[in-house]
């Protein structure tokens, strides 16, 4: 178990950076939100299926984090049982809410493009489309897979850095850094909570991409620590 979840901890950070690239080059994600509707539909149109197929890999690294989490609360031997139970369903849920919020890439948003491009879609018709994609964006991006993605994903990373501080299985130093970068995730959660809600809280955007290099790095670090133990 421990070498299984070692290596998943390794490929997760990975595999979800090398899809972020990926789409950072092929389609300026995320600055490419910030973007009019249509421009954004032509640009994911223009991608062709390639594209898509990209989008579909790139929610398929939210779910690896489903498995991961179950490994790592049977790894951790010696934490208190409940606090790893915990941890395993908040890490089950940072999983589901983040796939739900990158899903509608590979499925829905290729309909909408497909419908805004056809030359017989009516005015009417085209700004409908444009509604439907911002309030997607809106509900499971913003909502769903920032919102919740985030602060799910802190909260998993702070029970399982407790967890690491009273088990043996991993240096407690690991832990300890696992609890502060949990902490910046779930504060960026509330980027767009209350008075930030129509232009976004500038700090937690900022902070926010460099603390999901911290956690990529921290995932990769507690991986090699399960690999090979001191």
């Amino acid at each position: 178990m421990r070498i299984a979840t070692g290596i998943l901890l390794i490929v997760l950070p990975i595999a979800f950076n090398v899809a972020f690239a990926a789409l950072a080059a092929r389609f300026s994600y995320p600055d490419i939100l910030r973007r009019p509707t249509r421009e954004v539909l032509e640009r994911f149109r223009a991608g062709g299926s390639s594209l898509v197929l990209l989008w579909w890999a790139f929610a398929m690294t939210a779910v690896l984090l489903a498995p991961a989490a179950v490994l790592v609360a049977g790894a951790l031997t010696g934490a208190d049982a409940t606090l790893v139970a915990t941890g395993l369903v908040v890490g089950v849920l940072a999983a589901a809410v983040q796939f739900l919020g990158l899903v509608r890439w590979p499925f829905l948003v290729p309909y909408l493009a497909r419908e805004s491009a056809d030359p017989e879609t009516s005015p009417a018709r085209r700004e409908a489309i444009e509604i439907v994609f911002q309030s997607f964006n809106r509900y499971l991006g913003v909502a769903v897979g920032e919102h919740l993605g985030y602060l799910f994903s802190g909260a998993w990373t702070i029970l399982v850095g407790v967890a690491i501080v009273q088990s043996a299985a991993v240096p407690w130093w690991i832990g300890v850094a696992g609890i502060l970068i949990g902490a910046v995730l779930a504060l960026c959660s509330l980027e767009f909570v209350g008075g930030f809600e129509e232009h976004g809280w500038r700090l937690a955007g900022a902070v926010t991409p460099f603390a999901y290099i911290a956690w990529s790095l921290w995932l990769v670090g507690t991986g090699v620590a399960l690999l090979f133990p001191l």
